[in-house]
């Protein structure tokens, strides 16, 4: 009996693997990766990132109820994949994650119009994803899970949402380690789905889900402490650390050996110059004050963290929508206390980036700066570049990125993040680096 089950089992496998391959060939070698595996009495069907592992009994029940069903578990395990929702979980509120990943899959799915994988309750979720699209700006994973963040779903919604979206249990996704594929090779399949999708899809208007989560799963990701720290670093100059070199050693070596001195000067350290940086925040009506606070906070976290870095600063934080609002400079880590605890936004109109660059440039005319290591400009994108370098480095550093925004131009550092990296937080500074305003 036992056997007669898995067989039929792995024959209604079959037949839905066919039939999504022969309706959707761009699908084709992230199905080859897929690999299903079968428990018996499991009573679930589990998910760890590369496998699907399921009940065949349980399967079977799903099937005689409604035909469509592996189809659809398959296709639901699949989108997971290429998205690799698996990958992401890190410091995130697993309910909350994996309740958007679900709900992401499933309208993706339902995107496609595959009538292999019609359900009958693909009515109800229709009406309750387009409110759910206009609340959330969007219904990839981490816009819908940016938005449960803030709007969190109560009990009684978490449950509905379950019974709609709900297919393979994610008990599995923190074992990253013993996957057979890493995320680099899912993100592979990923480009390929990606590069495929455009030769095979004959409806572009089905394939709209699935290229905004594709292109939203192999957006590159940036660590923004490591970031921050090699740009404070970037072009800094080394000298030798008189105060660990000791000449008695060298000196006495000259004159027992002739021209062997005892001691090589091997200890350095950064020249004591004035570390001056320039933080410009758009102000316009798209960035809201609490994200620019916690960009602030997390820039200001990850800066404590550098040696000696308050010893002798010079940094500028400048207000800036379609023209510079505000300047505060900063000296030392109290005036930056102060800034972070009462410091008010101001601007909210239309953006234009070149005023900050403009202003800046008087700054140092004016002898502000003895040397600025940079500038760091906090936006959505959206404005007016200037045409010409400056002779500074430059990093735009993007909240998110939709597909639409321009290009920066090219001799500036172009850093996308999300919600979750600017608010998660740093590992906890040392201590060092002692100031006095």
């Amino acid at each position: 009996m036992a056997e007669t089950i898995s067989s039929l089992a792995r024959e209604v496998i079959r037949l839905a693997h066919d039939g999504i391959l022969i309706n959707m060939r761009f699908l084709d070698v992230a199905l080859d990766k897929l690999k299903l595996e079968e428990r018996e009495r499991m009573g679930a069907f589990a998910f760890d990132g590369g496998t699907l592992y399921y009940d065949p009994a349980l399967l079977l029940s799903g099937y005689r109820k409604e035909p469509h069903f592996m189809v659809r578990l398959y296709l639901h395990t699949l989108l997971h994949c290429i998205f690799y929702h698996s990958f992401q979980t890190g410091k995130l509120d697993r309910e909350l994650w994996d309740l958007s990943t679900d709900i992401a899959v499933e309208n993706t799915i339902l995107d496609m119009n595959l009538h292999l994988a019609a359900l009958p309750s693909d009515a109800v979720l229709r009406g309750r994803l387009e409110i759910l699209r206009r609340q959330a700006g969007g219904l990839t994973a981490e816009k819908l899970y940016r938005h449960f963040r803030i709007e969190a779903p109560s009990g009684k919604a978490l449950k509905e949402w379950r019974e709609l979206c709900h297919y393979d249990e994610h008990l599995y996704w923190d074992r990253k380690e013993e996957l057979m594929l890493s995320q680099e090779e899912w993100r592979k399949v990923s480009e390929r789905v990606k590069a495929d999708l455009k030769s095979f899809s004959k409806d572009k208007n089905n394939a709209q889900s699935i290229e905004e989560n594709l292109r939203e799963a192999v957006r590159e990701r940036y660590d923004y402490s490591d970031f921050l720290r090699r740009f404070m670093t970037m072009g800094e100059t080394i000298q030798v650390n008189d105060d660990e070199f000791d000449y008695i050693y060298y000196t006495y070596g000259l004159s027992r050996y002739g021209n062997m001195p005892l001691v090589e000067p091997l200890e350095y350290k950064d020249a004591n110059k004035i570390r001056d940086f320039v933080i410009a925040i758009d102000t316009s009506a798209s960035c809201r004050g609490e994200l620019v606070q916690a960009f602030l906070g997390r820039t200001y976290q990850i800066m404590q963290q550098k040696e000696n870095f308050f010893q002798k600063i010079n940094v500028h934080i400048i207000q800036c929508d379609n023209e510079v609002q505000s300047d505060t400079k900063i000296t030392c880590r109290e005036e930056f206390d102060a800034f972070l605890s009462g410091g008010k936004l101001r601007g909210f109109g239309s953006t234009d980036f070149r005023p900050v660059f403009e202003y800046v440039e008087t700054l140092r005319e004016a002898g502000e700066f003895e040397e600025l290591k940079g500038l760091l400009y906090f936006t959505d994108g959206y404005g007016i570049y200037p045409e010409r370098m400056p002779e500074y480095n430059t990093a735009f550093i993007f909240l998110g990125e939709d597909g639409e925004a321009p290009e920066v131009p090219p001799w500036a550092i172009k850093i996308v993040l999300n919600e979750e990296q600017i608010e998660e937080e740093p590992e906890e500074p040392d201590g060092s680096g002692e100031s006095e305003c």
